[in-house]
């Protein structure tokens, strides 16, 4: 394994183990605040553990989450020093404005994880508000300087070097917009649907545990409007790639020569030396539509750019397939649920539902490390679009495959661990359909 092979290793196992903590992070703040203002409205019980655990699990999750970023903030300066150099002075806005939301949430998570019977119910529901909000906001930043390496502004070229820079027109980059919005769709969408996911599991061995009801309801609550919206992000998102990095859209679609009436692919395996796809359901004029709203406009093909600043089409492409497929499953299962909804139907007491549901809650994880693989891997050779390549930023230092082996195994072990924590979580909730037997309703001032 080259350095170059193995730092880009290491930065792609930090990130997929990081961002699932990030996710979590925007998403489970949401469910508790949930949970708890519909303790305070109704007096359910219910609710109120649920907001608890929740809460308790969202503290398990920040934890792992700032060991892995802390670790993720080493490592840009470690093994991409000449990335800090040239991106520092315009991403350095952004990672600093995350930080002080990283701080703001650790601050008003532990305020409302030890603030129960310590201050009034409504200042303890809005700690909750502001950690959802600064969750939201720690994930925004980072996104935004992401967006900055796809669409590079707020700055010039003097002799090759990056100078007058101006930070702020650096984070209005074009992509900014379009990339948070589906980050943070994404991110309600997954962990909506995967806490939905759990307890519509244990519901289709307990139809009448009126605690996994409580929690399968305010999941989808957060899970369904997301999923339904995600598609109207990604519509953006294409259309912008096809403006700002055709070579990538080129390597999403595996269109290989540049035309009219471009063809929308579903599925198939792109052939590097034919250049041509292999099983794939062609849709004629799809892709011109979905890039340019008009089925007979031209779509750049990889044949218009050199061989070496050609993505990995293969891993690119399937990467997309995965997001848009899986996607496109919790949108439609988010319709079902809202016909069900519609029809004044139980969705726990349908069957067929619920195991939908229940297939769906490792989807939403899923599909972020696809997209994720879909936006970094279809960037490269760059680390900086068009301005640093990624093999020109990467340290000097030899025997970083070492380096990669050893968090490969930490990040392993953190993952074992966080999986046993949580599912010691979920063996110990109670039986909901004796919940109020053994608790009468309480309600938020005797808190």
């Amino acid at each position: 394994m080259s350095d170059l092979l193995a730092a880009r290793s290491q930065m792609a196992m930090s990130l997929a183990f990081h961002i699932v903590f990030a996710v979590v992070g925007i998403g489970m703040p949401v469910l508790m605040v949930l949970a708890e203002r519909r303790w305070q409205k109704t007096g359910d019980p219910i609710c109120l553990e649920l907001a608890k655990r929740w809460a308790k699990g969202t503290a398990i999750l920040f934890a792992v989450g700032a060991v892995s970023g802390t670790v993720l903030s080493f490592e840009l300066g470690l093994l991409w020093p000449e990335f800090m150099e040239a991106a520092g002075p315009i991403i350095g806005m952004p990672f600093s404005l995350e930080g002080f939301a990283f701080f703001t949430e650790a601050i008003f998570l532990g305020v409302y994880l030890y603030g129960w019977k310590r201050i009034s119910p409504r200042a303890h529901l809005f700690s909750g508000v502001i950690v959802a909000v600064s969750g939201a906001a720690s994930g925004i930043f980072v996104v935004i300087a992401n967006a900055w390496m796809n669409a590079p502004t707020g700055f010039g070229l003097v002799n090759g070097r990056i100078a007058n820079i101006d930070p702020v027109a650096g984070m209005l980059n074009p992509m900014a917009f379009q990339q948070t919005l589906h980050m943070t769709l994404a991110a309600y969408t997954a962990t909506g649907f995967a806490v939905a996911g759990i307890h519509a599991f244990l519901l289709l061995r307990d139809r009448e545990n009126s605690f996994h009801r409580r929690a399968l309801s305010i999941a989808l609550m957060v899970g369904v409007p997301a999923a339904l919206l995600q598609p109207i992000s990604g519509d953006i998102s294409a259309k912008s790639v096809a403006r700002m990095q055709p070579a990538k859209l080129a390597a999403m679609e595996s269109h290989f020569e540049t035309g009219t009436r471009a063809p929308l692919l579903i599925g198939g395996w792109p052939d590097m030396e034919r250049r041509e796809v292999d099983y794939a359901i062609r849709i004629p004029g799809g892709l011109s539509f979905l890039a340019f709203g008009d089925p007979d406009a031209e779509v750049k093909g990889l044949d218009e750019f050199p061989r070496d600043e050609w993505p990995n089409v293969p891993i690119v492409h399937i990467a997309f397939q995965i997001m848009v497929g899986l996607g496109s499953y919790l949108a439609l299962l988010s319709l079902w649920v809202l016909w069900a909804a519609w029809r004044r139907r139980d969705i726990a007491g349908n069957r067929w539902l619920l195991a939908a549901i229940a297939a769906a809650a490792p989807m939403g994880f899923i599909a972020i490390e696809a997209g994720w693989t879909v936006t970094e891997v279809g960037r490269q050779p760059w680390t900086i679009y068009g301005v640093l390549r990624t093999a020109d930023a990467v340290t000097s230092m030899p025997g970083l495959v070492y380096p990669f082996i050893v968090f490969t195994v930490l990040y392993c072990f953190l993952g074992v661990i966080v999986a046993w924590l949580l599912y010691r979580q979920i063996l110990s909730s109670p039986r909901g359909s004796e919940w109020s037997r053994i608790n009468p309703p309480v309600r938020a001032d005797h808190a």
